[in-house]
């Protein structure tokens, strides 16, 4: 088991020291759970409450919470207490786990099939014709990559993942348990004599830059032509679905249960909140925010707040939602 310092910790973080405690940290704890030898967090004001009947033994705290840590206790006072318990979650990672083998004798890979310098394939991966593979990916067990498949250095696949034909993936990505990437967009179109559907051919890709990480159970349905492409560093929750065609920035983020329909583009550094869904053909542009459980039927102005279903300016809906309060109460 990890343990640190009080003054390792404080070195590594940054801030000031207040007070000290007289034994080692052995991990990060929620305030209500925490014991002496755990450090704690307080985010906000509201929680500065429960510091008293907490039995943590440390905390990291925002600087302009006006709070002491009493006798035998210690805080550590950040500017950002987010960005400080992110470099301590680091320090007491565990790591994920270690695969044995190079490739585990119960993977399937084909013999044309370009492996990097120090890649791992785990139990029942599938390595279809032509793949590359860069150095240092990992594929977790039961892992399915198709043919002519492009993966990109110190990339990570969990377990149940399957990456489609023609796909291009960047480095340093993370895709968790069963993420779907290049499956069929949803294309169909009425027959012309009224009996039922004719299913539209995909035969686009998806390609995503590096450093993308995308959640369990999401979908990234590949083009119908061209590409559906992540841009470099979106942060993609689970649950989410990416509807063929469409084209995501740098650095956007969309939280569980979120959606975007075919041929969405969004710029650098939108925010989706959860259950928020996007119409089709619409262009919501850099630094936009999407409110939760929002639905967004047109283009939306960069820097823009918007929230409600329909989605509209985040002020004028929020005067809607008061004025229709205050009618239902006559």
């Amino acid at each position: 088991m990890r343990s640190f310092t009080l003054q390792e910790i404080h070195s590594a973080v940054g801030g000031q020291l207040v007070g000290d405690i007289g034994q080692r940290i052995e991990g990060p704890e929620e305030l209500k759970k925490a014991q002496s030898h755990h450090i704690s967090f307080i985010g906000s004001r509201k929680y500065a409450k429960f510091w008293e009947t907490s039995k943590a033994g440390a905390a990291v705290v925002y600087d302009d919470i006006k709070i002491e840590p009493g006798a035998d206790r210690a805080f550590i006072l950040v500017k950002n207490a987010d960005l400080a318990m992110a470099t301590i979650l680091e320090m007491f990672d565990p790591g994920y786990p270690q695969l044995d083998a190079d490739v585990d004798p119960s993977a399937n890979v084909h013999e044309s099939a370009s492996l990097g310098k120090g890649s791992k394939i785990g139990a029942g991966c599938f390595v279809g014709k032509d793949v590359v593979i860069g150095d240092g990916v990992i594929l977790y067990p039961n892992v399915t990559v198709f043919d002519e498949t492009q993966i990109g250095a110190q990339t990570i696949l969990w377990s149940g993942t399957v990456i489609r034909e023609r796909c291009i993936i960047g480095a340093g990505c993370i895709f968790h348990a069963n993420v779907s990437i290049g499956a069929d967009g949803f294309g169909y179109r009425p027959r012309e004599d009224g009996r039922g559907l004719v299913k539209i051919r995909q035969i686009g890709n998806v390609v995503i830059g590096n450093g993308v990480e995308i959640g369990a159970n999401s979908a990234v349905d590949r083009g119908k032509f061209s590409s559906t492409i992540i841009g470099d560093g979106c942060k993609i929750d689970n649950l989410v679905q990416i509807g063929h065609n469409s084209v995501m920035g740098r650095s956007c983020i969309m939280a569980g249960n979120s959606g975007l329909a075919g041929s969405v583009t969004l710029g650098d550094g939108v925010v989706i909140g959860g259950s928020a869904s996007i119409k089709d053909h619409t262009t919501i542009h850099s630094g936009a925010v999407v409110g939760a459980g929002s639905g967004v039927i047109g283009d939306v102005a960069a820097g823009q707040t918007v929230l409600g279903y329909p989605a509209r300016e985040a002020r004028e809906t929020l005067k809607q939602w008061v004025a229709l309060r205050k009618l239902a109460l006559q």
